[in-house]
C-alpha cells in the first residue's frame, strides 16, 4: 500500500507528492517544519505544536494559508489516510514555488507537506543502557542570527553537530553557544539532574523551545523534583547524576558518558527512569484522538 501525503490540500500517493525545484525551502531552507508523534490512536499536543509551527511561520514574516484548526484537521486526516495510530509526523511549510532569487515576493504561496509514518532515532536497548555525547566544534546558531526557537528548514547547524558527533563515535552531541555554555544535543534538549536539583539551559541562551522539554519539566515537578531553567556548562554535566535528553523523536534519552566523562553511575538514573515511566504514561492518556 502505497503512504499517503498531505500536499497543499489533497492526499496523495507518496509517487505523486512532489515539490518544484524552484520551491524556496528546497533552493534556500526557506521555511518551518514540525516534528509530532501519535500514541495509540491519539496525537500528543498537537496543539502545542501547531502554535509552535505559526509561531515559528510568524518569526520569518511567512503567512501560512491555513487556520490552526484547518491544520490541526489536516495533521489527522493525513494519519487517518495512512492507518496509522503510532506515528511520527512530519508537517513542512516552505515559503514556497518562486525563481531563482532569494526575494520572498516572488513566491506567490506556501507550499504545505505533509508525512505520517515511523521513526526510530535510538535502538530500543540504549534507553536501558544510555549512550555517549560529544562536545562537538559546531557552535548554536547565534540569537541575533537565526534564533533556535524558530524550528527552521535552515538545519545545516544542527546536522553539522550531528555529523561531528557520529564521527568522533558518539550518538549525541553537546552544543555550546558563543559563550561556550551548554545549549542543547542535535536536535534534542538537555538536562542535568545534579545535587537534588534538575537543570536545563534557558531559552534565552538559543535553544528550541521542545515540547517534550516543557511536559517533562511539568511531570519533574509534579514529583516534587526542584526544576531551574538556569545557564549550564560543561563542568556541570561532567560532575551530575544523571544527564538526559529530550525530544519529540528521541523522547527521553539517558546520556552516561559526556567527553569520556563517565556522568553518575554510568547508568541511567532513578530519576531518568522515573521521568521516563511516568512520560510513557503520559503520551498515552493525553493527546487529540483521531477519530
Amino acid at each position: 500500500m502505497s503512504r499517503m501525503v498531505f500536499v497543499n490540500g489533497d492526499l496523495v500517493p507518496e509517487e505523486q507528492a512532489t515539490v518544484s525545484v524552484f520551491d524556496h525551502g528546497y533552493l534556500y531552507g526557506d521555511g518551518v517544519f514540525e516534528g509530532i508523534r501519535a500514541y495509540d490512536g491519539k496525537i500528543f499536543r498537537l496543539e502545542e505544536h501547531v502554535d509552535r509551527l505559526y509561531e515559528s511561520a510568524h518569526c520569518i514574516m511567512m503567512e501560512i494559508p491555513y487556520t490552526r484548526e484547518q491544520m490541526q484537521r489536516a495533521i489527522i486526516d493525513t494519519v487517518k489516510a495512512n492507518g496509522l495510530r503510532d506515528a511520527y509526523i512530519r508537517v513542512v511549510v516552505s515559503r514556497g514555488k518562486g525563481d531563482l532569487g532569494m526575494n520572498p515576493k516572488n513566491c506567490p504561496g506556501c507550499q504545505i507537506v505533509i508525512i505520517a509514518g515511523k521513526i526510530a532515532v535510538f535502538p530500543p536497548e540504549l534507553y536501558e543502557d544510555g549512550i555517549e555525547a560529544v562536545t562537538v566544534p559546531t557552535r548554536r546558531n547565534v540569537v541575533g542570527a537565526l534564533d533556535p526557537r524558530i524550528k527552521s528548514l535552515n538545519y545545516l547547524n544542527n546536522i553539522m553537530a550531528h555529523i561531528e558527533a557520529t564521527r568522533a563515535g558518539a550518538r549525541e552531541a553537546l552544543m555550546l553557544n558563543s559563550e561556550g555554555y551548554v545549549t542543547e544535543g542535535a536536535a534534542d534538549n538537555i538536562f542535568v539532574y545534579r545535587r537534588g536539583v534538575l537543570w536545563t539551559p534557558p531559552k534565552y541562551l538559543g535553544i528550541l523551545e521542545g515540547i517534550t522539554r516543557e511536559a517533562v519539566m511539568g511531570l519533574a515537578r509534579g514529583e516534587g523534583i526542584p526544576v531551574e531553567e538556569s545557564p549550564i556548562t560543561r563542568h556541570d554535566i561532567y560532575t551530575g547524576d544523571e544527564c538526559f535528553v529530550t525530544g519529540t523523536a528521541a523522547e527521553i534519552m539517558p546520556i552516561v558518558e559526556v567527553d569520556s566523562r563517565v556522568v553518575g553511575t554510568g547508568k541511567p538514573g532513578p530519576v531518568t527512569r522515573r521521568l521516563t515511566e511516568l512520560y510513557r504514561e503520559l503520551v498515552i492518556e493525553e493527546g487529540t484522538p483521531l477519530e
